[in-house]
């Protein structure tokens, strides 16, 4: 069967600390964040995710945004290289973790920089971000080792939002949702549906038609709920001050079979 497997990792002690691009520094609680992000994995786990939780990476304060060390594409797992130097040293750990899994391990090799939030899989389409954090070199070397797998790699640029998915994610039917003033380039997605929050350009697929968000974006679950998906909201704005999204917060495994 195919598997149904989230990788998380709990926030470091130094979250405050974690890096801001396109916003204001905001205060950041990180008890707060802390039980946000319980609450998180514990709505993956209500919807039958399996949480793999990767050792805890104190010293890094982005750590807990796991998705970026990462890419996931059948059974192959792409090692990132952060676009920033001091994120680098998150990946150690993800890599033990997906290894233990059995996946396949790649990586992303310098002068290359990639991070996970700039890569949004719509079937075998792989759309990759040419943004702050993700470079040429980064974007030439996912193709490199998906391409032979059957993926499909579509550079998107990105100059607005942090990663490609800041601004836009998809539904279950491959249609590509997206803020519009956040997005450099609406038509490189065909079935594009606009949406009126920021934030509610971020959605989490957590199977059949349930579709995890963050509560930041109420107008645009009505939305969705009014086209007939079930949507659970949760509360990251801790992590939203740190620019994070529900996507950023886990890595989701789907393609890895027992």
């Amino acid at each position: 069967m195919p598997s149904k497997k989230a990788l998380v990792r709990r926030p470091s002690p130094r979250l405050a600390e974690g890096l801001v691009t396109h916003a204001e520094r905001q205060k950041v609680d990180v008890g707060l964040a802390t039980e946000q992000w319980e609450a998180y994995v514990e709505a993956l786990r209500a919807h039958g995710w399996e949480i793999c939780e990767v050792e805890g990476a104190d010293d890094c304060p982005d750590s807990v945004f796991v998705e970026d060390t990462v890419v996931l594409f059948r059974n192959v797992a792409l090692i990132t290289r952060p676009g920033s130097a001091s994120r680098r040293p998150e990946t150690a750990g993800v890599e033990e973790a997906v290894a233990g899994l059995g996946c396949s391990v790649n990586w992303i090799w310098d002068p290359g920089t990639l991070d996970g939030g700039d890569v949004l899989k719509v079937g075998d389409t792989v759309y990759v971000g040419r943004s702050g954090r993700t470079d040429a070199a980064g974007v030439q070397q996912l193709r490199a080792a998906f391409e032979p797998l059957g993926a499909r790699v579509v550079a998107v640029p990105v100059s607005k939002v942090l990663h490609l998915k800041s601004a836009v994610t998809a539904l279950p039917d491959g249609t590509v949702i997206g803020h519009i003033p956040k997005m450099d380039r609406p038509s490189l997605f065909p079935g594009f549906l606009a949406v009126p929050e920021e934030s509610g350009a971020q959605v989490l697929l957590l199977g059949g038609h349930q579709l995890l968000m963050a509560a930041s974006a109420p107008k645009t679950a009505e939305l969705l709920t009014d086209l007939g998906y079930e949507v659970v909201t949760v509360d990251i704005g801790e992590f939203e001050k740190l620019e994070g999204s529900v996507t950023c917060l886990s890595v989701r495994l789907r393609e890895l079979y027992a």
